[in-house]
């Protein structure tokens, strides 16, 4: 079994914190959890202590039993989304595509409507689990984009800084903070960050 708060291994037994939103169902799922082999770290019958719980038991997987999902227990959901994301499962009965846009939005992995059945519960747990891990890879790809754009907006800020006050070429300017990089054994960014850091100290005053 992974650390608490890593990735689950596929198939491997999971840390799962539930909530009873109002369905009172959660004995029948965490029966099914502990029958299939998983760890029932907590039962809470309030949304408001989710961010808490998941920050302290460390669960893999959050699971919401609800007739329909409550604004407040929504709101929690996205704080945790925000914090401490986990994969969350709501189990639902209300089949209105408002609360589901809803849930989604607060970071739900998996919204599952009309009925719960314990044989449906691995499965689920493994498309949430799957949709959960492909979303955060692609946030962190876009994460590193963002970085990558601001550190060549940083080393343009940089080459011009020299090209305006030494007189290099571009060329000769990229030359140069290259390097400074290497003979510091820094990043090319960190030593681009400092021209303009300085460049932008020097400046007078309006």
């Amino acid at each position: 079994m992974p650390p608490p708060g890593a990735p689950p291994a596929a198939g491997g037994a999971l840390r799962v914190l539930l909530i009873d939103d109002g369905a009172h169902r959660v004995s029948l799922i965490r029966d099914e959890l502990t029958r299939q082999g998983h760890i029932v770290v907590g039962v809470i019958d309030s949304a408001i202590a989710v961010h808490d719980c998941v920050r302290s038991l460390l669960p893999d997987v959050v699971i919401v039993d609800a007739e329909s999902p409550s604004r407040d227990t929504l709101e929690h959901l996205a704080l945790v989304s925000a914090t401490h994301p986990r994969p969350v499962v709501v189990f639902a009965e209300d089949a209105a595509p408002g609360p589901m846009q809803q849930a989604l939005a607060a970071g739900v992995a998996s919204y599952v409507i009309a009925g719960l059945n314990p044989e449906r519960l691995a499965p689920v747990l493994q498309v949430a689990i799957a949709r959960f891990e492909q979303d955060r890879a692609l946030r962190e790809q876009l994460g590193e984009a963002r970085t990558r754009l601001e550190d060549r907006k940083v080393i343009e800020r940089a080459k011009g800084v020299l090209m305006q006050e030494a007189g290099m070429s571009e060329e000769q300017a990229f030359g140069h903070l290259r390097k400074l990089a290497m003979d510091r054994g820094e990043r090319l960014v960190q030593v681009a960050r400092r021209v303009v850091e300085a460049r932008d100290l020097l400046k007078p005053r309006s």
